[in-house]
């Protein structure tokens, strides 16, 4: 059977639950990967959300959770800002995993995603703290079925991999965006989505170009105008379980609903849906 296609919420920029489901269903889709802040934050009850959703014959897929105090501005922000690095935002960001895990729980969604933030070389005290971070929030999930997901980009493939070949982390998985590689300058994702193949439980489907100034990010752009090479992408997403969602993602431009169907008629001819 193929893959089955979604959307990340976050790339429509809602305002709440059926202003999501208005805009997935002009993109043509009928699944999405959740964000589960603005529930989490109680400024989407999520009973009512729900309601929304079997209304409007939506399937919600999997789900997505930010940590506190995340900063894009730069390269350099984000490494000192982002994921589960932070020692000052730890608990919380513990707190906030346990919050989501019941969330998630209560929507019967198997998988939740998140950028782990940059992963030290693993010869440092950083290292052996960020892992035992990983370990404690995907403990959580576990403890309620759910699979944590860490997103590639923010390391090469290589150390991700070597991460979650450490002891107890069996269990932990891959959340695969190949631009991601591009925009942070961590390799090949031809190279890498084939090293971390069998850790893959979701891709994101997302371009990007890689920058001319080192140190600076690379450009997202809508699927099919980047360096992603989709056909050799298409032809590893077609050998891995059918419960591997391919869902789109967009995070820039102002054509956000028209890039998600071009993305999504690329992915229907490489999945055989077209």
């Amino acid at each position: 059977m193929p893959k089955n296609t979604a959307v990340c919420s976050w790339s429509l920029n809602p305002t709440d639950p059926s202003d999501l489901c208005a805009k997935i269903k002009q993109t043509g889709l009928h699944q999405t990967q959740l964000a589960l802040d603005p529930i989490s934050a109680g400024e989407w009850d999520h009973e009512s959300l729900t309601a929304t959703f079997q209304n409007s014959n939506i399937h919600i897929c999997s789900a997505m959770m930010t940590t506190i105090g995340e900063d894009y501005t730069t390269l350099e922000t984000i490494k000192l800002t982002g994921g589960l690095r932070p020692d000052q935002h730890w608990e919380h960001n513990l707190a906030r995993a346990e919050a989501n895990a019941q969330l998630a729980h209560q929507l019967n969604l198997p998988l939740i995603s998140l950028h782990a933030g940059f992963i030290p070389d693993h010869s440092t005290t950083e290292y052996t703290t960020i892992t035992d971070r990983i370990k404690a929030v995907n403990e959580t999930f576990q403890s309620l079925g759910i699979t944590l997901a860490l997103e590639t980009g923010q390391e090469r493939a290589a150390d991700l991999l070597h991460l979650l070949d450490l002891p107890n982390m069996d269990t932990v998985a891959v959340n695969f965006d190949p631009a991601n590689m591009i925009l942070y300058a961590m390799g090949n994702p031809a190279q890498a989505i084939e090293l971390l193949k069998p850790r893959i439980a979701q891709v994101h489907m997302k371009d990007a170009t890689t920058t001319n100034t080192p140190g600076t990010w690379g450009a997202e752009v809508p699927a099919g105008q980047g360096e992603v090479d989709w056909p050799h992408f298409f032809s590893v997403i077609n050998t891995l379980p059918d419960t591997v969602n391919v869902v789109i993602e967009r995070e820039a431009g102002d054509n956000r609903i028209s890039d998600i169907i071009t993305a999504r008629i690329i992915a229907e001819q490489y999945l055989g849906t077209a």
